[in-house]
């Protein structure tokens, strides 16, 4: 799963959606690029719920990845 952060995101949206990844047992890389922050996840996110992350202050977007 990736999770995309917002231009406007702050310090402490990044750091609550890191808390939230690691309250629900996930393990992330992240990437820091000019304009963006990517989350890459890592986890049994097969049947988690992207809903709630989109939620979270900062998320721009959420893509699962495909399974094979």
């Amino acid at each position: 799963m990736l999770v995309v952060m917002k231009k406007t995101a702050s310090e402490k949206d990044l750091q609550q959606l890191k808390q939230y990844l690691i309250d629900n047992d996930f393990d992330f890389h992240q990437s820091t690029g000019v304009d963006r922050i990517i989350l890459g996840v890592i986890g049994a996110t097969s049947h988690f719920d992207i809903a709630r992350l989109r939620l979270l202050p900062g998320v721009l977007e959420v893509f699962k990845i495909p399974e094979e």
